[in-house]
């Protein structure tokens, strides 16, 4: 076991012997480990002066900026823990993730232009955060209001007292991050996270995805907020490497970065870089790049051609096999070991190697299965997470007696170590005795002229478990019912073919810290509902 460390070891060894190169350029900005190691120094002092020491929590609402990861690195020195906020969050997720944490402050920016924080403050019921006692606003003006939530406003101003005042109480035993599950089927949980598994995790990242490489650099796209995008900025502090980050994002100004900065990695979503890649026609048109790591949330399979694609031009995009906010972002990459164009289907492995085990369980027998089966996911990892947040009972349906985690996903193991994500386990499906991935049958369906997408789920048909599918139509119009089942037939096995298709507007999606995730779950009430009805 390595040795259990604060999360100030990250950055301590670059502060120490390089103090004056550039670790973050934020808005612009280019700032050196040095001015970063002193800003998270009068961070620590200042929230000390407001009253927040070990134990408390605070609640961090911010885009991506230079004070965010300041805040996380001075809540570690004073032993508290940092709630991390989805920018996205409306009212009513708001108030839930103030009132689950018991949040004695909430940080906040009210004047950034792209998202309307005084508008979702303004329909937050101020009941609904008990142990709220104030309210800090970063970049606080004139028009800044005194009070806000019914706590008095105060502004956010880093001390300016020496730094030898102040004292470090960095526990790296201590809980330093709650970050918020995708709560797509039940209330969000809060996923804690220890400093040293913290630091621990993102020093092995850095070294498996070659951010401690000479030259190395990182555009942060995706929210902090989420463990897809904090992750690789503490991997990047971890190895040393440049982060330019991104407060929100945009596809145009991305693909400038990369080309002018020489950007080496970047970790996002698919979507990201279908916009990032329709920039720049041309062969290798980011030739720094080395690992462009692409998750997707909802339909990894209609994303491989398109990597695919991207690999012919050397575009170097790379699968994020798994990740979670309880076992972190990057919990398993693919090894860069294979030919690129087979590298966009590559199953990966634990990051962290022997010190972490993976396991597939059969979700109907319970029986553990070997290699080449697909069945339910469960994870043990030094570096996981610690448990939810005042929430024992979900802790403990969540880990196994061993001590495994049962992430309620469908992955398939093989004989090397490595396994593959699959699917949601609540998204599988058992049709005719065998478990089918939704993903299957949506490819079919999209390949049929007329559908843009599709949506696969489970349902109860005359004391038999069938699928349905919804569709989205191509803008030329939605093929009929009939001839979709059809097409299916002609290419599916009779117990994968949907029983009804009904074609809509938009599927309905939930807000996670993450991304957009589709609501399988409330498609197949819809499904059922649309069953009764027929019936």
């Amino acid at each position: 076991m390595p040795p259990k460390l604060a999360l100030s070891a990250l950055i301590r060894p670059f502060v120490t012997d390089r103090p004056g190169e550039t670790m973050l350029v934020d808005r612009g900005c280019a700032v050196s480990w040095g001015e970063f190691d002193a800003l998270c120094l009068r961070s620590a002092s200042w929230l000390r002066g407001q009253g927040i020491g070990p134990g408390d929590r605070v609640a961090v609402w911010l885009v991506n900026r230079v004070e965010w990861l300041a805040l996380l690195f001075a809540l570690a020195r004073v032993g508290a823990s940092m709630v991390a906020v989805n920018t996205r969050y409306r009212a009513a997720e708001l108030e839930h993730i103030l009132q689950r944490s018991g949040a004695k402050m909430l940080v906040l920016q009210l004047n950034f232009g792209k998202i309307d924080f005084p508008l979702v403050l303004r329909d937050a019921n101020p009941a609904c955060a008990p142990a709220l006692v104030c309210v800090a606003v970063v970049d606080a003006d004139a028009s800044t209001p005194d009070w806000i939530l019914g706590r008095p406003a105060v502004a956010f101003e880093p001390d300016s007292r020496p730094e030898a005042d102040v004292e470090d109480g960095s526990d790296p035993e201590a809980v330093v991050l709650m970050i918020s599950t995708s709560g797509t089927t039940r209330g969000p949980k809060l996923a804690m996270h220890t400093q040293w598994r913290l630091t621990l995790h993102n020093q092995q990242l850095a070294r498996v995805a070659g951010l401690d490489a000479p030259g190395a650099s990182l555009l942060a796209v995706a929210p902090f907020c989420g463990v897809g995008g904090l992750n690789p900025v503490l991997g990047a502090m971890a190895g040393g490497a440049i982060v330019h980050a991104m407060d929100m994002f945009d596809a145009a100004a991305a693909a400038h970065t990369m080309q002018q900065q020489g950007i080496t990695h970047v970790f996002g979503l698919d979507v990201m870089f279908r916009g990032i890649i329709d920039q720049v026609p041309g062969h290798d048109p980011f030739p720094a790049a080395r690992r462009l790591h692409y998750i997707s949330l909802n339909d990894s399979a209609s994303f491989v051609p398109f990597a695919q694609a991207a690999a012919a031009r050397r575009i170097p995009l790379l699968p994020i096999t798994y990740g979670s906010s309880e076992m972190q972002g990057m919990f398993a990459l693919p090894r860069c070991d294979r030919p690129m164009q087979e590298m966009v289907q590559a199953p990966g492995w634990p990051i962290s190697g022997a010190s972490d085990a993976v396991r597939i369980r059969d979700p109907d027998s319970g029986a553990i299965l070997g290699p080449g089966h697909s069945g339910a996911l469960e994870i043990r990892s030094v570096t996981g997470f610690v448990g939810y947040f005042d929430n024992d009972e979900a802790t403990r349906e969540a880990m196994t007696p061993d001590d495994y985690f049962r992430t309620g996903d469908i992955a398939r193991q093989f004989a090397d170590g490595s396994f593959a994500y699959e699917s949601r386990q609540g998204d599988s499906l058992r049709l005719g005795g065998f478990l089918v991935s939704p993903v299957e049958i949506e490819e079919v369906l999209k390949a049929l002229p007329g559908v843009a997408e599709a949506q696969v789920v489970g349902v109860q048909v005359e004391g038999t478990y069938r699928c349905a599918a919804f569709i989205i139509p191509a803008p030329f119009g939605a093929p009929a019912e009939a001839k979709v089942v059809a097409w299916a037939a002609e290419r599916l096995a009779p117990f994968k073919v949907p029983v009804r298709v009904w074609s809509i507007s938009e599927f309905p999606v939930t807000e996670g810290p993450n991304g957009v995730k589709i609501q399988r779950g409330k498609l197949r009430e819809m499904a059922q509902a649309q069953l009764a009805t027929s019936a």
